[in-house]
């Protein structure tokens, strides 16, 4: 069924409503830029290095590449975006979105709940 008025709320009414993962700029991830593995929270499957991801400004954290055959991408019903899993347990990610001329070598930015990652420092140096 198709939705049929506005849901135009106020951001404190958006507060009130959604839980702190769900609201936008409040995952853990979204800030987050140390160096390291991000994988599924679900396999810890290894899904995304930290040099692909970017600040897209839309309050999950975006990327722009995954690790190869760890992604896998179903198109919605509606065909205006794609859904990304873990091709290992089939989480949910988030979607993937294409020519937002965002500068980035791929074109796409990889929309991802905090939620449905964890992170892995990269090994220090020595």
């Amino acid at each position: 069924m198709a939705a049929t008025g506005s849901m135009q709320k106020g951001e404190e009414e958006w507060r009130a409503v959604l839980s702190p993962e769900q609201y936008p700029g409040t995952g853990e991830y979204v800030d987050f830029n140390k160096e390291g593995i991000y994988g599924c929270a679900g396999c810890k499957t290894p899904l995304y290095k930290s040099t692909t991801k970017f600040n897209a400004g839309c309050g999950w954290p975006a990327f722009f590449d995954g690790i190869p055959d760890a992604i896998t991408r179903t198109a919605d019903l509606d065909g205006r975006r794609i859904e990304i899993n873990c091709a290992a347990c089939g989480g949910h990610l988030g979607h993937v979105f294409k020519g937002e001329g965002f500068a980035t070598p791929t074109d796409e930015r990889h929309c991802v709940n905090s939620v449905s990652l964890n992170f892995t420092p990269a090994e220090p140096s020595l």
